[in-house]
């Protein structure tokens, strides 16, 4: 081992990581300045008005836990202020879609971030490099220009369907946002082109200089609520300068005498060991990877978690979620129980749709063996960029269910359920596997299968997250063109409703590392345009 090795989706990022390490910042270091470069480049993805979970292991500073950085919804919202507003729920749980579409778009779509807050705490606590020095390379990106990547072009030109307004039309629909990342006739720049950011590069020598409380509570606070007033959104001065990240401790569960590592609600890692313990049960490896047998197994695994997270699981401030009962390898052997005896599970929804991808994630470890995995992301981005500011907001909202009284439903200061599970997987103390991906309710998925392909069927971290995955976020299972259609026959033969994804990969974005035999692989979703880096 040298000084470390990272992956992320965006190659400049995990440069910019990589540098970190090789000037001997940490893990913490290295992680912190990647993501804010991925702010930049990938700027719909991720933003500093973001939220996200970030694990972090740290035997050197003898540190093991969680700073979730959920967004908080706004004082002024209203349990019911969307609700007869309902047009359909998102076939895979990912949130309602309005007829006014407020929830997605625009002002009203906007809740408290915590992404700032989170890297600067990281620093301060945890790191060994000056904040000054982990934020200037997103600085040099903002002002010397990114590239359009083949993945970006996708995300921004990408037809949103069934109701959801895509990319390129949030993009239209805000003056300052059009300015910066569409030409003179209101298209998307082309792959290839250059963009430059000033507005972002002067917002980050801002607070370079003066600190996050900038962001919060000094100059950029002010211009973020003026442009909230005048444009009818909720959030508020006492909401940004109330927030606070969450420390936690990891959620813990088993697999195969392995110790899993994930993070609390309402972030998605409890649906991540549900899964793995109902997996448990059964002999995985002697069905083959993706047979029929073992993509119906994995589905129903899928399938029941998901009901569990649309019945039972929340905000913990505002929810008594039945964590024990949920991760009780007694529950999972149930379920188990369950699909042997070929009780199909049944996934409700109020309607159909599709999922959002506008997440992203950074892996790392250092040659101390500190570890980082932080999932961050703008949910479904509101298409708002104050003018001279440069960042876009996130666009939460969109997440929550706006009837009242369910698990889901708007409440004032609730943070909204997230499939973010950034996980460590342990062997004999030590992390073997450290693993996150974005996605939306995709992410458990995609985490889930990647941590199955390596313990199951001893595949490295870059065969782990290349194989072609599925999903089962409703009853219908989902599967990527590489999956053959000779095994889809035989599920539908099976009495299941499958649908084939056009695209080659897909269902999250996995990245992760593997550490085997004192040697790390790390692995990058072919989906993505990210990479892997030793140093």
């Amino acid at each position: 081992m040298t000084h470390g090795v990272i992956t992320a989706p965006q190659p400049e990022a995990v440069e910019a990581g990589a540098m970190v390490l090789k000037n001997g910042g940490n893990a913490v270091d290295a992680a912190i300045s990647s993501a804010l470069v991925q702010t930049v480049v990938d700027p719909m993805m991720c933003g500093i008005a973001g939220f996200g979970s970030m694990q972090l292991f740290l035997p050197e500073k003898n540190f093991h836990g969680f700073i979730d950085f959920h967004t908080t919804a706004p004082n002024s919202v209203k349990e019911d202020m969307w609700e007869k507003e309902i047009s359909h729920e998102a076939r895979d749980g990912f949130g309602f879609i309005l007829k006014n579409r407020a929830n997605e778009v625009g002002y009203e779509s906007i809740m408290t971030p915590g992404t700032l807050k989170a890297f600067f705490e990281a620093i301060t606590e945890f790191g060994t490099m000056p904040w000054k020095e982990i934020i200037q390379p997103a600085i040099n990106y903002a002002s010397e220009g990114f590239t359009v990547s083949p993945a970006i072009d996708e995300f921004w030109d990408r037809s949103a369907g069934h109701g959801r307004i895509s990319m390129d039309e949030k993009l239209r629909l805000n003056e300052t946002a059009n300015s910066i990342f569409l030409d003179q006739n209101g298209n998307t720049f082309p792959i290839g082109t250059r963009i430059k950011n000033k507005d972002m590069e002067d917002t980050l020598k801002h607070i370079k200089e003066k600190g996050i409380e900038a962001f919060y509570k000094g100059d950029i606070a002010k211009k973020i609520i003026n442009d909230m007033e005048i444009n009818g959104g909720f959030l508020s001065h006492q909401d940004l300068n109330d927030y606070k990240t969450v420390r936690n401790d990891p959620l813990w569960g088993n697999y195969k005498g392995l110790k899993v590592a994930t993070n609390q609600p309402p972030g998605g890692g409890i649906m991540v060991i549900q899964m793995l313990n109902i997996l448990d049960n059964f002999d995985l490896k002697s069905m083959g990877h993706n047979s029929p047998e073992y993509i119906a197994t994995v589905s129903e695994a899928m399938k029941y978690a998901t009901i569990d997270k649309d019945a039972k699981v929340g905000d913990p401030d505002y929810l008594n979620v039945p964590i024990s009962d949920l991760i009780d390898p007694k529950y999972g052997n149930e379920i188990a129980k369950l699909i042997k005896n070929g009780t199909r599970a049944n996934v409700v929804r109020y309607g159909d749709s599709k999922e959002s991808e506008d997440t992203t994630h950074v892996a790392v470890m250092d040659e101390l063996g500190n570890t980082a995995s932080m999932t961050h992301s703008l949910g479904m981005p509101s298409g708002v960029i104050t003018k001279g500011l440069g960042f876009m907001y996130n666009g939460c909202m969109s997440v929550f269910d706006p009837r009242p009284g369910k698990p889901g439903s708007i409440e004032p200061g609730k943070r909204r359920f997230t499939g973010m599970s950034p996980t460590i997987i342990f062997k004999n103390d030590d992390p073997y596997i450290v693993v996150g991906a974005p996605g939306g309710t995709y992410i458990t998925m995609g985490v889930l299968q990647s941590i199955l392909n390596v313990i199951e069927f001893d595949m490295n971290m870059q065969e782990a997250v290349s194989a072609p995955r599925f999903t089962a976020n409703s009853n219908a299972i989902d599967v990527t063109n590489r999956i053959p259609r000779f095994i889809t026959k035989e599920l539908e033969a099976n009495g299941y409703e499958v649908i084939r994804n056009p695209f080659s990969y897909g269902f999250a974005g996995v990245h992760g590392i593997r550490i085997k035999d004192g040697k790390w692989d790390g692995g990058a979703d072919p989906g993505r345009d990210g990479m892997v880096l030793y140093i």
